[in-house]
């Protein structure tokens, strides 16, 4: 069996991300590892929005400060160092991919729903983080 030095949970702000990180913090308590999360904004597509309404505010700035607390909470809340907490604007996948080669992460962390269906089950950005990483990805089945 695996000792994992180095988890990596993949954090978004839903009610249900708590269980995903009690199960990491598990794993990490019993290996005694290292524990950081990650939460990828995905640029905002403004194509749709008026232009007029760009001139007063910055969405994609909105969106960052917006998460940078709300990460900064969810670290308060499960004791996380703010320095192992990562704030990436990009492809949720490649985000992720990156502070896992960055970080030396050997175990990544992601919530998924209990659909029916492989894509229903892990939705599409969980999909493609479980078969690209190049580390172990533990998917927790979380309720909506």
């Amino acid at each position: 069996m695996n000792t994992y030095k180095h988890l990596l949970v993949a954090v978004d702000f839903t009610e249900s991300i708590g269980s995903v990180i009690e199960r990491a913090q598990k794993i990490a308590q019993t290996d005694g590892a290292k524990l950081s999360f990650v939460h990828v904004i995905e640029p905002a597509p403004v194509d749709f929005l008026d232009q007029t309404m760009l001139v007063d505010i910055n969405l994609d700035e909105l969106l960052k400060k917006t998460a940078s607390k709300q990460l900064q909470n969810l670290a308060k809340k499960y004791s996380i160092d703010d320095a192992d907490c990562y704030l990436e604007v990009g492809s949720v996948k490649n985000e992720i991919f990156k502070k896992i080669d960055e970080l030396s992460v050997n175990l990544l962390v992601v919530g998924s729903h209990g659909r029916h269906g492989l894509a229903l089950l892990l939705g599409s950005t969980a999909n493609a983080v479980l078969h690209g990483a190049n580390c172990d990805v533990l998917a927790v089945r979380v309720n909506d």
